[in-house]
């Protein structure tokens, strides 16, 4: 797919060559099972799969202990926030996350709501950020969790998650941060922040998909987390299933090498992004104006469907939201939190870059969707009555 520009990367990313041939030797050379140590492959496969715990545990700066692997951050939301609501419900059954969150959280939140859960929902501004004081209050003495992500797979936003942690610690609440989209373009030091719970997925650092890792803080009184997996006792007992060593060493490879560092020219190039498109008429850069992923834009064209914009642009891998509610013709429940209208949410695309991306290919994406939009636009009797001052 040489023609294709690819800015879908919060959706997913290609595999770096050094993730891929880290790798491959798992599959065809050392093909054994993790978990059969008494048999020298058995052991080097093991050894590899420590070294990945290693190498993730020495990026978040923690203990490879406190690293636990399964198939990415949706089973990790689901162990989390299912785990925790089964075993603290003789303190609490309140949950606290935000309106914005990605849907895992938002789907497992209403199943618990079903079985008795009380959920706060906290509203955000028209950036898509929550006030610190809504959650301060928020909190109860029946709150056993506060679910907020680093940085929204949408708009890119970066959550005050050093505040948000402080928050937590005062009020002796358990926080749990999806860090997917920040991890490697955001500095996180979990010996600076004080996150008790955190999940990653590979596939969105350039590894491999189907992989991901969560990480749970070794306190004098554990967190207790009832496992989702169930099987043959890996990982502590805490998530059965055979080690998939091949992603598992990708993971970690990929974790090793990718670092904020890298993104100083994803940023550059996002921004040139979006000063290209500021020459189209009424469109809104979501959330420009707080701090965002280095790598994230998502703009509303307004009284143009998101769809249209795509479709004419078949050489442009684009997204008009989360790759997660694929084929669902709602506006963004993102958008909508921050206040936008639906026909705005409707009107949005995101374009997530990624450390593979060039210059030249942003200048032709923009090329391409400027001429695209005028396109639509002149041949739009909607446009025409925005233009006549006939609708706002």
């Amino acid at each position: 797919m040489k023609d294709i520009i690819y800015l879908d990367n919060n959706a997913t990313t290609r595999i770096l060559d050094e993730v891929w041939n880290e790798m491959t030797p798992y599959f065809i050379q050392n093909y054994a099972n993790a978990s059969s140590v008494y048999h020298q492959m058995g052991r080097e496969a093991n050894s590899a799969v420590q070294q990945a715990r290693s190498n993730i545990a020495a990026a978040l700066n923690c203990a490879p202990k406190e690293i636990f692997f399964n198939s990415g951050a949706t089973e990790s939301i689901n162990t989390v926030i299912k785990g925790i609501f089964e075993k603290y419900q003789s303190k609490g059954k309140h949950i606290i996350t935000a309106a914005t969150e990605h849907k895992a959280v938002l789907s497992c939140c209403e199943q618990l709501a079903k079985k008795g859960a009380v959920v706060t929902y906290l509203p955000v501004d028209t950036q898509g950020m929550i006030a610190l004081d809504d959650l301060r209050n928020a909190i109860t003495e029946q709150t056993i969790l506060v679910c907020i992500m680093a940085a929204n797979n949408e708009t890119g936003v970066l959550a005050p998650i050093t505040d948000i942690a402080q928050i937590c610690t005062e009020k002796n609440v358990l926080f749990f941060c999806d860090a997917t989209q920040a991890i490697g373009k955001v500095d996180i030091d979990l010996q600076q922040l004080n996150i008790d719970i955190l999940c990653l997925s590979a596939h969105k650092v350039h590894g491999p998909k189907g992989v991901g890792a969560l990480y749970i803080r070794r306190k004098s009184k554990p967190i207790q987390i009832s496992p989702l997996i169930v099987g043959g006792g890996q990982e502590n007992e805490f998530r059965g299933g055979t080690y998939n060593v091949p992603a598992i060493v990708g993971l970690g490879k990929a974790i090793s090498i990718i670092h904020p560092a890298l993104y100083s020219t994803v940023g550059r190039n996002r921004d040139l992004l979006e000063k290209l498109l500021n020459d189209i008429p009424e469109i809104i850069i979501h959330g420009r104006n707080v701090p965002r992923l280095p790598n994230t834009s998502y703009i509303s064209f307004r009284h143009i469907l998101a769809g249209e914009i795509m479709t004419a642009c078949p050489k442009l891998a684009l997204s008009s939201g989360s790759a997660c509610v694929t084929g669902s013709r709602e506006p963004s429940h993102v958008l909508m939190a921050m206040g936008q209208s639906k026909e705005n949410a409707l009107s949005a695309i995101r374009f997530s870059l990624s450390l593979l991306t060039t210059k030249e290919e942003i200048i032709q994406c923009a090329e391409m969707i400027k001429e695209t939009v005028k396109k639509i636009r002149d041949q739009s009797p909607i446009w025409k009555m925005f233009k006549d001052s006939l609708i706002n």
